[in-house]
């Protein structure tokens, strides 16, 4: 039975696409079954992957049950792929019935156990996509950037995830909080880093010890439809991303 992670932020321009398509490729060079749901209507991750967005079956479909979960699913270099497009960006007012929290976990319950992991790139938004996928998931993983707008998104995105324990998935884990696009040399991301430990510790959960720095390689990658490893297996954010991935490995994830 594969585990379900989401990768969550509700500020944007945090990393979240780009982690989420970095470590789900990250798990398969380790030989890992690993299948990515772009749960966010912009369709970066799609995108990144090279996925067909047009004239195929998307998230949306699966949601509103007019096709079958495995029927959706896009072989790609990089991963297994349920994409999305900008239909998606409606569902807020086209899903108004009971039970509507449930339809991610509900779609996914019949193609778990193909795979070792599957992560869930959110929108940059709590919405009840965001409710989707954390009633889905086992884990969230946290990106952040090292800026005090992004411990602010931090505490916002904690309420959400305590009503979802609450009413929907009571074993949900924050797993833990990934400082990206980091500088250790600077006396700001020491002094971010320090309160996100702060933050962590409230949470219940922790900081990772892997800290990702900023690349223009991530970006050239994302352009080109390759995933980092690919593109550029020496750079330093690619030699971040596969330290961050045997953390999580060393962390029983």
């Amino acid at each position: 039975m594969g585990k379900v992670i989401s990768i969550s932020n509700q500020k944007g321009g945090v990393g979240k696409t780009t982690t989420t398509g970095a470590i789900a490729a990250g798990f398969k060079l380790k030989g890992f079954k690993v299948l990515c749901v772009d749960l966010d209507s912009q369709s970066n991750l799609s995108f990144s992957a090279g996925a067909e967005t047009e004239d195929c079956p998307t998230i949306y479909e699966v949601l509103k049950e007019e096709v079958k979960t495995s029927f959706s699913i896009q072989r790609t270099e990089s991963f297994d792929i349920i994409a999305s497009n900008i239909l998606l960006s409606g569902i807020e007012l086209e899903f108004t019935q009971t039970g509507r929290e449930f339809l991610l976990k509900e779609a996914l319950s019949s193609v778990k156990d193909k795979y070792d992991y599957i992560f869930i790139d959110t929108p940059p938004a709590l919405s009840i996509l965001t409710v989707n996928a954390f009633t889905a998931s086992d884990y969230i993983i946290i990106p952040m950037l090292s800026d005090i707008f992004s411990l602010q998104g931090i505490a916002q995105l904690s309420e959400t995830i305590k009503r979802v324990k609450t009413y929907c998935n009571p074993n949900l884990k924050i797993e833990g909080i990934l400082l990206t696009k980091f500088n250790k040399r600077t006396i700001l991301s020491k002094e971010i880093k320090g309160t996100a430990e702060l933050i962590a510790t409230e949470l219940g959960t922790s900081l990772y010890k892997s800290t990702i720095r900023a690349s223009v390689a991530v970006m050239e990658a994302q352009t080109s439809q390759q995933n980092i490893h690919q593109y550029s297996p020496k750079n330093g954010a690619t030699e971040d991303y596969l330290s961050f991935v045997n953390e999580l490995i060393k962390r029983g994830i």
